[in-house]
Order: structure tokens, then C-alpha cells, then sequence
């Protein structure tokens, strides 16, 4: 029986007195359970609903049940949990640190090291000269880099750097694995990644260095191209003998730039990126035979990737590289080069020298490599290889400096700064300390030509005007102080003409003329030929005639130029080109100009070609081929120059007197073996050497003169204008219309010797009957008694 049927032991709670229980209204009538037909069935009296908690009448208590015993875990199970709960814990925590990592850690700016570039020295033929900077690195484009060498690159490193993603968790993995178990140390990094640690950050392997690098490559991966990421990667890697970036290592190992490797020498590049030294063939040549299949799997891989044919592939041979050289990259003349361009590109505003020294620049100089080899062996030659100061004390103040310019465009052709700039670091081509003595004398006759000038007596100055050049002879109209020159030896040399007085390098005549033409003129002269307006010590005075200024040999070399392109001035330049990242930087345009008259500076080279075939300057003519030169040696023989030049070549060579322990100036007296220096001697020596050699192939050219009217027919000048005397009120006229307020009135005309009245047939020291004797030069005194160089 179900509890709903079981009796009730008494009345229902809700049943009121007369009624039996469930017949209220609106109840129903029924305990709610139904036949099998569906009709209600009416509850029997006595029974009520059972409490199911009650256990029936008359049935006994079945026992309770076993409680049921809990399984214990083993540990296995215990530990299987905690690993998982670990492992899931970790997830979470990875995934977190790289979420925080990607966006905490930003790109930083490149390092200092990756961005360093040397700035590159090129001959005017494009051959390498020098370049500066501690960094071999040259960045270039990636479309100046052959597509074979790219293609090199990424077969050597990663073959599938187009598709993969900026880094290689599985590779890094293996990597670690087999650095751990003794397969080889390996870095298990993408291109992304190693072009990260050479720009961004550096070469330490620390694992802070290691996270930075994973996040800025995924970063860099996102943010750049590949084509950047490879173009990077190509300019910051290392190939060995100090050779950043392919560029560099072209050059340092074939000897040409990254645009002329062939396939197989882009494919020994590529193969060098593992092992930068260890597979240099030249430095390391027991390890041949591993470089060797280092670049055989190189070509392999561009076979495999379709970058490169079986047909092709199996032509090429192992291209041997050039035999490393170990030279500092400033030794030589390298150094004196790099320091006149940095000097010429700031000076003229072309670049700053704050960015100049940043690097990155590809100068292409003017100079010309076979003529910069001649001017060094000639000076080897004549001066270096005769040095001995174990014999001659001297010798180890000699100093030279020379400098060769195009008279056609001002061009500077070749360059000699001293014996190597990582022992004398000063340039003596470049310098303006040492007097240039009588080098000067032939601006100051420019100077008479092309003014017209006249002389105390008020007759022309050309050729064969005589002049008084008598030892220390005073000179005339001058309103400064007393001004009376020493000849060489004291020599006195009476009446003679200016050409001879030139040959002979006559102070006395030539600081007449200076006051003569005017002082102040003949400053504007020089100036105007090209020498710089600081020239040191270029003051209007007589004693500007004997080269008391210390004009560079540089400065020396542009104002010949001009006299040797028939007066036109093309002011000098070292640099043809200059570009940075592939672009070019504006220079200014080369100009020239008239400076002097033609007759001025034609008449100028007809006297000083006289000085080479019978003066002091004869030495010069081992140049073989028509000269026109000028010897000077400055005050206490502390410097020799000679300054000449052929149609095409304009040439200045010195020899100064250094100590160099104390930098100071010192006498030449000994030197080379001999009891003085003079410009006549080495210099002219060097001159004449190099310039047979620079113009070798060239045939010899005669000068096309064009000379001042009247020198032509052989007499004395007489187109030149006759000034007058002051009269009445008006403004004096001096000798010549440019003389300078420091000039005399001229003088009451007069016969007689120019200068001063003297019997052109007297003879004095130093004549012979005709005239003067056999050439003697003049352009020194006693070293104790002169005011200014000579």
C-alpha cells in the first residue's frame, strides 16, 4: 500500500463537527488519485496521508547502510593536478610578460657604433684615397647592391626571410638545445633579429639584451619592410678586416665597389657572415678548405631556391680575394689630403664641420692618382732618401711641401703634405707660417705691367728697364722709414735690367719697383693672382717684394696658375664631387676671371723663363720641356721654394726648417749635406723630377705669349701712359695711378740709371766687363742682417 492510502489513526485538522473530512465547498471529494479509468476515487474513511518519515506499523528496522569509504589519491594523480594547475598558471603568466613585453619595450634609436660611417676620399678617376673614422662603413641603398648578392645573403642566413616572421621561437629552442648538448654554438636568430642587435643594441649576450632583442624584432617586423630590415642588415653586418657593411667589405677584400661583385664574389661575402676572420682565405689560409664549402652551400641554397641555374652554378670558380693590407687609414699622404678637403668644404660653407664629422660622406677629390704617385717618389728621390741625421744634424728639421694646380681650371692635381701624416701631423702644403721669399718678386713686376708703372725717373718698367742693384742701395720715394735690403753675399750688381735682376734674384732692384709700382698695388696684385686677403704678413711695404708674407705653397701654386693660364684666375679646388645617401651635395660653380691683364702676366712668364734656362732656376730644366720658374728662400734660410710652370701644369715646392721636438722654425744651414739650402737646389730638383714625370705621354708645348707693347720689337716700352707732377691746387699724381697713400710724389724726371745716377759703365762686385758675370743669385744676405725674407 502507498503512503497516500495508509488509514488515518483520526480526524483531519480542517474537518468541521458532523462532516467527514475533503467534503467542504469548493473541495474536491477525493484524496486526488484516480481509477484506471480516470474517475476520481473517494478517499475510504479512517485513512489520511502517511508521513513518509514514519517507519510502517509492524515492520521491523532494516539495518543502515556501510557508510561508503572515500578512495584515496595516490601521488602520481596529486602531482599530475599540480603540474597542470602549473602549466595553465604559466600560460597566463607567459602570455601576460609578452603582452606587457610587445608593449612596454619601444624601438630605440639606432646605437652609436651602427650609425658611425667613415667619410670616404675618392681620386678623380673614382679609385679609393683615404678615408677617415675609426668605422670601415660606407651605407648604401639596397638598389645599388647586386640582387645575386642579396640572394647570397639570404642563402647563407635565412632562405625563407620574404615569408618567416621576425622571430623563430623554434629556432632559437634548437639553438639553445644544441648550444647546451655540445653541437656548436648557435644563435638560432632571424636576419630581423641579428640586424636588431647591430643597429639597436649590441654584441653582449646577456638575457636582457636577448628579451629586447625578441620584442623589438617582432616590433620591427610589424613596422618595417623587409626591403628596409635586408638593406639594414647588409649595411651593419661584419665581414671582417675592419669592414662594416658591404660596401666596405668590397672594397676591402676585391677592391671595387658592392655595385661590380659578380656571383661568386658576393657568394664568398655571403659566406664570410658566419666566420668573418676565420674564413678570410689570405689572413687564414689553413682554413681554405672550410671557407671553400662555406661558399659552395652558399651557391647550393640559390640553387635550391631557384635564385640561381645548375649551368650557371656549375661555371663559377672560388674567387680568391686581395691579400688584406693592414695600413692606417690616415698613413701617408692620405691624412695631409683629408685634412686640406675638410679645411676646403667648411671653409667655403659647402658643409659644417659638425656634420662633416658625423660621416656618411663620398668626396671625390680633384687629385690624379699617377700624378700624386710622381710628386712622392720625386720628392723621395731628391730629399727624403738623402736624409741622414746621424751625418748632418740638420736633417731632421727638412720639412717639404708642394702642391701641383691645373693653370686651366684651377684644379689641384697632386698634393704632398709631408713625410707621413701620423708622424708630422701639421701640412706643409697647406700652412701659412714660412716665409716665400723672392717667389713674391714676380708679382711685384705683374704689377708694374699691369698698371703701367713707371720709375723714380718716370720711364716704363718692362723687361730691360735698368735699375740699380747695388748692395743695400736705399730705396727712393719712399715716405716711411729707411728700407736698404742686402743682396745675397752683399753682392752689389751696379746698373742692370729688370729680366736679369730677376735671373739673379736682385733684392735691391725688386724693393725699388715694389715702391715704385706702390706697395699698396702690389698687395692688390698678388691678391688678385689668388692669394688669400689674411695672408699673413702681407703688408704694403717695400719689403712685400722680398716675400716677407707667409702665403701656403697651395696659395703659391693657384697664384702661378693664373700667371701660367695668361692672367685668369680659376681660384684652386680639391673637390669634384660630394654626395651623402645618394645625394648630391650643390658646389659652387667654378668660375674664372681675368686678374691681370694678358700682357701683364704673358710678359710676367718671359722673364721667369729667362731664370730657368740661364738663372738661378736652372736645375728645372731636367723637366725637359719649355719653364718658367722662380727660386726665393725665406729670412735665415729656414725655408727653399721654387715656383714654376709649364702651359699645362703649375707646381710649388718647399723646403722649411722644423724642430720636432718644439715646433719651432730653424735654419736649413747643413741640410742634405750641403753648407745652405736654396730654392734652386732640391726644389727645383723635386719641380723639375715631377714634372717630366706628370707629363709624361703629354707632348711638349712652347708658351703663346702675347708681351706688353714694345718688348716685341726688343726696345724699351712706350705705350705706357706718362703721368705728370702735381700742379696749381689738383690732386698729386703718383708714379702709378694704384700706388697707395704711402707712395712719394713723382719725382723731377731725369737721365741717368733708374732708381738713383750711377755710370752704367761702372763695374761692381759680381760684373764682368760686359755687364753682370756668370748667374750668381742674390735673393740672400748675411742671415744676421736682414729685416724680411728674401
Amino acid at each position: 500500500m502507498s503512503p497516500s492510502s495508509s488509514p488515518s489513526s483520526g480526524p483531519h485538522p480542517g474537518a468541521g463537527p458532523g462532516k467527514s473530512p475533503g467534503t467542504g465547498p469548493g473541495l474536491a471529494t477525493g484524496s486526488g488519485t484516480s481509477d484506471p479509468s480516470g474517475t476520481p476515487r473517494t478517499s475510504r474513511p479512517g485513512w489520511e496521508p502517511r508521513d513518509p518519515t514514519l517507519r510502517p506499523p509492524g515492520r521491523a528496522a532494516s539495518p543502515a547502510p556501510a557508510p561508503r569509504r572515500r578512495r584515496r589519491r595516490g601521488p602520481f594523480r596529486r602531482f599530475l593536478r599540480r603540474l597542470l594547475g602549473a602549466l595553465v598558471l604559466g600560460t597566463l603568466l607567459l602570455a601576460g610578460a609578452l603582452a606587457a613585453g610587445y608593449l612596454l619595450v619601444e624601438i630605440p634609436p639606432a646605437n652609436a657604433a651602427a650609425v658611425a660611417q667613415s667619410n670616404v676620399y675618392l681620386y678623380r678617376d673614382g679609385t679609393p684615397l683615404a678615408r677617415d673614422g675609426e668605422v670601415n662603413r660606407e651605407s648604401v641603398r639596397l638598389d645599388r647592391i647586386p640582387l645575386a648578392l642579396q640572394r647570397a645573403v639570404l642563402a647563407a642566413e635565412e632562405r625563407d626571410f620574404a615569408t618567416s616572421r621576425a622571430v623563430d621561437p623554434k629556432a632559437m629552442v634548437r639553438a639553445a638545445w644544441n648550444t647546451v648538448t655540445g653541437k656548436g654554438r648557435q644563435s638560432g636568430s632571424t636576419i630581423t633579429q641579428q640586424y636588431v642587435k647591430n643597429y639597436y643594441l649590441g654584441q653582449e649576450q646577456t638575457l636582457s639584451r636577448k628579451a629586447k632583442e625578441f620584442f623589438i624584432a617582432i616590433r620591427l617586423g610589424r613596422e618595417k619592410s623587409k626591403q628596409d630590415i635586408l638593406q639594414g642588415y647588409l649595411n651593419t653586418s661584419y665581414f671582417g678586416r675592419n669592414a662594416y657593411g658591404v660596401q666596405a667589405a668590397a672594397r676591402a677584400y676585391y677592391g671595387k665597389d658592392v655595385e661590380q661583385l659578380d656571383t661568386a664574389e658576393g657568394a664568398y661575402l655571403a659566406s664570410l657572415l658566419k666566420a668573418p676572420s676565420a674564413y678570410d682565405v689570405t689572413t687564414h689560409p689553413e682554413n681554405r678548405a672550410k671557407a671553400v664549402a662555406r661558399w659552395h652551400y652558399v651557391l647550393d641554397g640559390m640553387v635550391t631556391e631557384g635564385w640561381l641555374d645548375r649551368t650557371g652554378r656549375a661555371a663559377l670558380r672560388f674567387p680568391d680575394p686581395q691579400t688584406a693590407r693592414a695600413v692606417s687609414a690616415l698613413s701617408g699622404q692620405r691624412g695631409y689630403v683629408v685634412q686640406a678637403v675638410e679645411e676646403y668644404l667648411t671653409s667655403r660653407g659647402i658643409v659644417d664641420e659638425k656634420t662633416l664629422a658625423g660621416g656618411g660622406f663620398r668626396i671625390t677629390t680633384t687629385l690624379e692618382p699617377a700624378k700624386q704617385e710622381a710628386l712622392a717618389e720625386a720628392v723621395e728621390d731628391r730629399v727624403v732618401s738623402r736624409l741622414d741625421p746621424d751625418r748632418d744634424p740638420a736633417d731632421r728639421f727638412v720639412r717639404v711641401g708642394a702642391a701641383a694646380v691645373d693653370p686651366a681650371n684651377g684644379r689641384v692635381l697632386a698634393m704632398y703634405g709631408g713625410i707621413d701624416y701620423t708622424r708630422q701631423y701639421v701640412n706643409n702644403a697647406t700652412r701659412r707660417d714660412y716665409q716665400v721669399g723672392s717667389t713674391f718678386k714676380p708679382f711685384v713686376f705683374t704689377a708694374a705691367v699691369q698698371s703701367g708703372a713707371q720709375t723714380q725717373q718716370g720711364r716704363p718698367i718692362t723687361p730691360a728697364t735698368l735699375y740699380d742693384g747695388t748692395n743695400r742701395r736705399p730705396v727712393e720715394g719712399w715716405n716711411g722709414g729707411p728700407y736698404d735690403p742686402a743682396n745675397e753675399d752683399d753682392a752689389s750688381y751696379g746698373v742692370i735690367p729688370v729680366g736679369t735682376a730677376t735671373d739673379l734674384s736682385v733684392n735691391a732692384v725688386y724693393a725699388q719697383m715694389a715702391v715704385d709700382v706702390g706697395p699698396a698695388h702690389v698687395r692688390r696684385t698678388a691678391i688678385s693672382l689668388g692669394l688669400p686677403r689674411s695672408t699673413p704678413d702681407l703688408t704694403a711695404s717695400p719689403s712685400i717684394a722680398l716675400g716677407a708674407a707667409t702665403a701656403s705653397v697651395l696659395d703659391m701654386a693657384t697664384a702661378y696658375a693664373t700667371l701660367a693660364a695668361h692672367g685668369r684666375l680659376g681660384a684652386h679646388t680639391l673637390v669634384e664631387d660630394v654626395t651623402r645617401g645618394g645625394e648630391r651635395l650643390a658646389l659652387p660653380a667654378p668660375r674664372t676671371r681675368q686678374a691681370v691683364t694678358r700682357e701683364a702676366a704673358d710678359t710676367t712668364t718671359s722673364i721667369l723663363r729667362s731664370v730657368v734656362e740661364t738663372g738661378t732656376g736652372t736645375a728645372a730644366q731636367t723637366a725637359g720641356r719649355p719653364a718658367a720658374g722662380k727660386t726665393g728662400t725665406a729670412e735665415d734660410d729656414k725655408a727653399a721654394w721654387f715656383a714654376g710652370y709649364t702651359p699645362e701644369l703649375a707646381t710649388v715646392v718647399a723646403l722649411m726648417g722644423q724642430d720636432p721636438e718644439t715646433g719651432h722654425q730653424e735654419p736649413l744651414y747643413g741640410a742634405l749635406g750641403a753648407d745652405r739650402v736654396a730654392g734652386g737646389g732640391a726644389p727645383a730638383e723635386i719641380w723639375g723630377r715631377f714634372t717630366r714625370a706628370a707629363l709624361s705621354g703629354t707632348p711638349p708645348r712652347d708658351f703663346e705669349l702675347r708681351l706688353m707693347p714694345g718688348v716685341e720689337a726688343g726696345g724699351p716700352a712706350s705705350a705706357s701712359p706718362v703721368p705728370t707732377t702735381a700742379t696749381g691746387n689738383g690732386p698729386e699724381e703718383y708714379v702709378t695711378g694704384e700706388a697707395g697713400p704711402e707712395a712719394a710724389p713723382a719725382p723731377a724726371r731725369g737721365p741717368g740709371p733708374d732708381g738713383r745716377n750711377a755710370d752704367p759703365g761702372a763695374r761692381t762686385a759680381g760684373q764682368g766687363p760686359g755687364g753682370p758675370a756668370l748667374p750668381r743669385t742674390a735673393e740672400r744676405g748675411t742671415p744676421g742682417d736682414r729685416r724680411d725674407g728674401q
